[in-house]
Protein backbone atom coordinates (compact mmCIF):
# COMPACT_ATOMS: atom_id res chain seq x y z
CA UNK A 1 0.00 0.00 0.00
CA UNK A 2 1.60 3.36 -0.90
CA UNK A 3 2.56 5.55 2.04
CA UNK A 4 -0.30 8.49 1.04
CA UNK A 5 -3.04 5.31 0.74
CA UNK A 6 -6.00 6.11 3.02
CA UNK A 7 -7.69 4.36 6.43
CA UNK A 8 -10.18 3.07 3.88
CA UNK A 9 -8.16 2.00 1.64
CA UNK A 10 -5.73 0.01 4.00
CA UNK A 11 -9.08 -1.28 5.55
CA UNK A 12 -10.19 -2.28 2.19
CA UNK A 13 -6.85 -4.10 1.34
CA UNK A 14 -7.23 -6.02 4.78
CA UNK A 15 -10.16 -6.96 4.11
CA UNK A 16 -9.48 -8.58 0.71
CA UNK A 17 -6.59 -10.08 2.01
CA UNK A 18 -8.62 -12.04 4.60
CA UNK A 19 -10.93 -13.32 1.95
CA UNK A 20 -8.12 -14.65 -0.31
CA UNK A 21 -5.90 -16.40 2.96
CA UNK A 22 -9.24 -18.50 3.94
CA UNK A 23 -10.38 -19.33 0.39
CA UNK A 24 -6.61 -20.64 -0.18
CA UNK A 25 -7.49 -24.45 0.23
CA UNK A 26 -11.06 -24.24 -1.37
CA UNK A 27 -9.03 -23.18 -4.05
CA UNK A 28 -6.82 -25.95 -4.65
CA UNK A 29 -9.04 -28.26 -4.26
CA UNK A 30 -12.16 -27.43 -5.59
CA UNK A 31 -12.17 -24.43 -7.46
CA UNK A 32 -8.97 -24.34 -9.46
CA UNK A 33 -10.40 -27.59 -11.33
CA UNK A 34 -13.13 -26.03 -12.48
CA UNK A 35 -11.57 -22.64 -13.94
CA UNK A 36 -9.25 -24.54 -16.21
CA UNK A 37 -11.69 -23.57 -19.78
CA UNK A 38 -10.69 -20.16 -18.48
CA UNK A 39 -7.17 -20.51 -17.63
CA UNK A 40 -6.52 -22.44 -20.73
CA UNK A 41 -8.42 -19.73 -23.07
CA UNK A 42 -6.37 -17.12 -21.12
CA UNK A 43 -2.86 -18.48 -21.65
CA UNK A 44 -3.79 -19.35 -25.31
CA UNK A 45 -4.82 -15.86 -25.90
CA UNK A 46 -1.33 -15.10 -24.39
CA UNK A 47 0.33 -16.34 -27.59
CA UNK A 48 4.00 -17.39 -25.29
CA UNK A 49 6.69 -18.45 -27.44
CA UNK A 50 10.11 -19.73 -25.70
CA UNK A 51 12.31 -16.94 -24.25
CA UNK A 52 9.55 -14.62 -23.49
CA UNK A 53 9.32 -13.05 -19.98
CA UNK A 54 5.42 -13.19 -17.99
CA UNK A 55 3.18 -11.74 -15.33
CA UNK A 56 0.81 -13.39 -14.12
CA UNK A 57 -1.04 -10.79 -12.04
CA UNK A 58 -3.29 -12.20 -8.97
CA UNK A 59 -1.61 -15.25 -9.69
CA UNK A 60 -3.94 -16.95 -6.79
CA UNK A 61 -2.64 -20.79 -7.08
CA UNK A 62 -0.75 -20.48 -9.50
CA UNK A 63 -2.89 -22.35 -12.30
CA UNK A 64 -1.85 -19.88 -14.75
CA UNK A 65 1.65 -19.61 -14.24
CA UNK A 66 2.96 -23.08 -13.98
CA UNK A 67 1.04 -23.21 -17.64
CA UNK A 68 2.74 -20.45 -18.92
CA UNK A 69 6.10 -21.38 -17.18
CA UNK A 70 6.10 -24.57 -19.57
CA UNK A 71 5.24 -22.48 -22.69
CA UNK A 72 8.25 -20.16 -22.00
CA UNK A 73 10.71 -23.11 -21.17
CA UNK A 74 14.04 -22.68 -19.23
CA UNK A 75 14.91 -19.12 -21.56
CA UNK A 76 11.70 -17.65 -20.39
CA UNK A 77 10.64 -16.94 -16.61
CA UNK A 78 7.26 -16.12 -15.40
CA UNK A 79 6.57 -13.81 -11.82
CA UNK A 80 3.37 -14.77 -10.13
CA UNK A 81 2.22 -12.36 -8.21
CA UNK A 82 -1.03 -11.95 -5.61
CA UNK A 83 -1.77 -9.96 -2.25
CA UNK A 84 -2.87 -13.18 -0.68
CA UNK A 85 0.82 -14.96 1.28
CA UNK A 86 -1.72 -18.01 1.40
CA UNK A 87 -2.39 -18.04 -2.10
CA UNK A 88 1.20 -17.78 -2.48
CA UNK A 89 2.64 -20.89 -0.46
CA UNK A 90 0.23 -23.08 -2.29
CA UNK A 91 1.61 -21.52 -5.67
CA UNK A 92 4.85 -22.01 -4.84
CA UNK A 93 4.35 -25.89 -3.11
CA UNK A 94 2.63 -26.55 -6.78
CA UNK A 95 5.83 -25.06 -8.96
CA UNK A 96 8.30 -26.91 -6.61
CA UNK A 97 6.00 -30.53 -6.90
CA UNK A 98 6.48 -29.67 -11.10
CA UNK A 99 9.68 -29.28 -10.97
CA UNK A 100 9.73 -25.62 -12.31
CA UNK A 101 12.53 -23.44 -11.72
CA UNK A 102 11.35 -20.71 -14.02
CA UNK A 103 8.47 -19.32 -12.31
CA UNK A 104 8.63 -16.97 -9.46
CA UNK A 105 5.90 -15.60 -6.68
CA UNK A 106 5.97 -12.64 -5.13
CA UNK A 107 3.37 -10.61 -2.94
CA UNK A 108 2.11 -7.41 -5.05
CA UNK A 109 -1.13 -5.36 -5.92
CA UNK A 110 -2.36 -4.65 -9.73
CA UNK A 111 -2.14 -1.28 -8.52
CA UNK A 112 1.75 -1.03 -7.55
CA UNK A 113 3.16 -3.79 -9.80
CA UNK A 114 6.41 -5.24 -8.24
CA UNK A 115 8.21 -5.38 -11.22
CA UNK A 116 10.75 -2.56 -13.54
CA UNK A 117 9.30 -0.62 -16.29
CA UNK A 118 9.10 -2.67 -20.07
CA UNK A 119 9.79 -5.88 -17.93
CA UNK A 120 7.64 -8.23 -19.38
CA UNK A 121 6.08 -9.65 -23.41
CA UNK A 122 2.96 -10.88 -21.83
CA UNK A 123 1.08 -9.80 -18.72
CA UNK A 124 -1.97 -12.07 -17.78
CA UNK A 125 -4.73 -12.29 -15.47
CA UNK A 126 -7.11 -14.97 -14.98
CA UNK A 127 -10.76 -13.67 -12.96
CA UNK A 128 -8.33 -11.41 -10.70
CA UNK A 129 -8.96 -7.65 -12.18
CA UNK A 130 -12.55 -7.60 -10.97
CA UNK A 131 -10.97 -7.43 -7.28
CA UNK A 132 -8.83 -4.72 -8.25
CA UNK A 133 -9.46 -1.88 -5.56
CA UNK A 134 -8.33 1.38 -7.96
CA UNK A 135 -8.84 -0.45 -12.02
CA UNK A 136 -7.25 3.12 -13.08
CA UNK A 137 -3.83 2.77 -11.46
CA UNK A 138 -3.40 -1.18 -12.27
CA UNK A 139 -4.47 -0.10 -16.13
CA UNK A 140 -1.18 2.16 -15.86
CA UNK A 141 0.65 -0.29 -13.72
CA UNK A 142 -0.15 -2.86 -16.80
CA UNK A 143 0.89 -0.61 -19.80
CA UNK A 144 4.01 0.45 -16.78
CA UNK A 145 5.41 -2.91 -16.76
CA UNK A 146 4.49 -4.44 -20.57
CA UNK A 147 7.12 -3.78 -23.44
CA UNK A 148 5.98 -1.85 -26.49
CA UNK A 149 4.18 -4.94 -28.35
CA UNK A 150 3.93 -6.80 -25.53
CA UNK A 151 0.31 -8.58 -25.04
CA UNK A 152 -2.41 -7.71 -21.89
CA UNK A 153 -5.11 -10.77 -21.48
CA UNK A 154 -7.27 -11.08 -19.17
CA UNK A 155 -10.28 -12.72 -18.05
CA UNK A 156 -13.45 -11.42 -16.28
CA UNK A 157 -16.97 -12.63 -15.57
CA UNK A 158 -19.92 -11.28 -17.70
CA UNK A 159 -23.40 -9.77 -15.17
CA UNK A 160 -25.46 -12.58 -13.00
CA UNK A 161 -28.02 -12.43 -16.39
CA UNK A 162 -25.44 -14.08 -18.13
CA UNK A 163 -23.28 -16.23 -16.19
CA UNK A 164 -24.47 -18.34 -13.46
CA UNK A 165 -21.29 -18.36 -10.82
CA UNK A 166 -21.86 -14.29 -10.63
CA UNK A 167 -25.46 -14.62 -10.31
CA UNK A 168 -24.74 -17.35 -7.48
CA UNK A 169 -22.25 -15.09 -5.63
CA UNK A 170 -24.23 -11.65 -6.13
CA UNK A 171 -27.25 -13.42 -4.23
CA UNK A 172 -25.64 -15.10 -1.13
CA UNK A 173 -23.50 -11.55 -0.91
CA UNK A 174 -26.49 -9.97 -0.74
CA UNK A 175 -27.25 -10.99 2.50
CA UNK A 176 -24.39 -9.78 4.22
CA UNK A 177 -23.26 -6.37 5.09
CA UNK A 178 -21.76 -4.45 2.24
CA UNK A 179 -18.10 -4.96 2.06
CA UNK A 180 -15.40 -1.92 2.90
CA UNK A 181 -14.46 -1.79 -0.71
CA UNK A 182 -17.36 -0.79 -2.99
CA UNK A 183 -17.38 -1.71 -6.42
CA UNK A 184 -15.23 -5.30 -6.65
CA UNK A 185 -16.47 -8.55 -6.61
CA UNK A 186 -17.95 -11.10 -9.24
CA UNK A 187 -19.57 -9.26 -12.33
CA UNK A 188 -17.47 -6.09 -11.53
CA UNK A 189 -16.43 -5.73 -14.89
CA UNK A 190 -19.12 -7.46 -16.45
CA UNK A 191 -19.42 -4.14 -18.82
CA UNK A 192 -15.79 -3.32 -18.95
CA UNK A 193 -15.77 -0.46 -21.51
CA UNK A 194 -14.76 1.72 -18.72
CA UNK A 195 -11.44 -0.06 -17.56
CA UNK A 196 -10.89 -0.92 -21.52
CA UNK A 197 -10.85 3.03 -21.68
CA UNK A 198 -8.18 3.55 -19.17
CA UNK A 199 -5.81 0.88 -20.89
CA UNK A 200 -6.10 2.89 -23.72
CA UNK A 201 -5.45 5.80 -22.24
CA UNK A 202 -2.02 4.46 -20.96
CA UNK A 203 -1.23 3.11 -24.25
CA UNK A 204 -2.69 -0.38 -24.01
CA UNK A 205 -5.27 -1.10 -26.86
CA UNK A 206 -7.71 -3.83 -26.03
CA UNK A 207 -10.26 -5.72 -27.61
CA UNK A 208 -13.51 -8.03 -26.02
CA UNK A 209 -13.56 -11.41 -26.96
CA UNK A 210 -16.67 -13.29 -24.99
CA UNK A 211 -16.82 -17.00 -24.85
CA UNK A 212 -19.34 -19.27 -22.62
CA UNK A 213 -17.15 -21.50 -19.86
CA UNK A 214 -18.69 -24.21 -18.13
CA UNK A 215 -18.39 -26.20 -14.86
CA UNK A 216 -20.71 -28.41 -12.86
CA UNK A 217 -21.49 -29.03 -9.42
CA UNK A 218 -22.63 -32.72 -8.45
CA UNK A 219 -25.49 -30.74 -5.98
CA UNK A 220 -26.54 -27.18 -4.21
CA UNK A 221 -24.45 -28.06 -1.05
CA UNK A 222 -20.82 -28.65 -2.78
CA UNK A 223 -21.77 -25.65 -4.70
CA UNK A 224 -22.41 -23.62 -1.53
CA UNK A 225 -19.38 -24.73 0.18
CA UNK A 226 -17.07 -24.00 -3.14
CA UNK A 227 -18.53 -20.60 -4.31
CA UNK A 228 -20.10 -18.65 -1.23
CA UNK A 229 -17.28 -17.64 0.99
CA UNK A 230 -16.34 -15.05 -1.63
CA UNK A 231 -19.00 -13.03 -0.63
CA UNK A 232 -20.51 -14.37 2.62
CA UNK A 233 -17.16 -13.88 4.63
CA UNK A 234 -19.50 -10.86 7.07
CA UNK A 235 -22.36 -13.13 6.90
CA UNK A 236 -23.75 -12.88 10.16
CA UNK A 237 -24.91 -16.38 11.62
CA UNK A 238 -28.46 -15.73 12.00
CA UNK A 239 -29.12 -14.94 8.11
CA UNK A 240 -26.50 -18.23 6.85
CA UNK A 241 -29.29 -20.24 6.18
CA UNK A 242 -31.85 -17.88 5.08
CA UNK A 243 -29.18 -16.87 2.51
CA UNK A 244 -28.28 -20.66 1.50
CA UNK A 245 -32.66 -21.15 1.15
CA UNK A 246 -32.59 -18.28 -0.87
CA UNK A 247 -29.95 -18.80 -3.28
CA UNK A 248 -31.11 -22.76 -3.58
CA UNK A 249 -34.59 -21.75 -4.34
CA UNK A 250 -33.23 -19.61 -7.33
CA UNK A 251 -30.34 -22.01 -8.41
CA UNK A 252 -31.55 -25.54 -7.74
CA UNK A 253 -35.22 -25.00 -8.26
CA UNK A 254 -36.78 -28.28 -7.70
CA UNK A 255 -34.76 -31.58 -6.95
CA UNK A 256 -31.55 -31.28 -5.93
CA UNK A 257 -28.42 -32.71 -7.93
CA UNK A 258 -26.23 -31.98 -10.23
CA UNK A 259 -26.16 -28.80 -12.06
CA UNK A 260 -24.06 -27.24 -14.88
CA UNK A 261 -22.86 -23.54 -14.29
CA UNK A 262 -23.24 -21.76 -18.13
CA UNK A 263 -20.87 -18.66 -17.57
CA UNK A 264 -20.44 -15.88 -20.35
CA UNK A 265 -16.88 -14.84 -19.81
CA UNK A 266 -15.37 -12.01 -21.39
CA UNK A 267 -11.83 -12.27 -22.74
CA UNK A 268 -10.09 -8.35 -22.96
CA UNK A 269 -7.41 -8.81 -25.25
CA UNK A 270 -4.68 -5.99 -26.18
CA UNK A 271 -0.99 -4.92 -27.21
CA UNK A 272 1.15 -2.31 -25.35
CA UNK A 273 1.62 0.56 -28.25
CA UNK A 274 4.45 2.92 -28.25
CA UNK A 275 7.25 3.52 -26.21
CA UNK A 276 7.27 1.99 -22.94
Amino acid sequence: MAPGASQNDREALAWQIGVWDRMSAIYGSEIDTRFVPVVERVVARGRLAPGQRVLDLGTGTGSVAVRAARLVGASGHVTGTDISEEMLARARERAAALGLGNVTFRQGRAEAIPADGASFDAVLASLSLMYVIDRAAAAREIARVLRPGGRFVAAVWAGPERCDIVRFQQMAGSFAPAPPVPGVGPGALADPREFIARLAEAGVATEVESEVTRFAFPDFASAWDVLAGVTVTQLPPAHWEEAKAAVQAAMWPGVDGPREFENLTHFLVGERRGAA
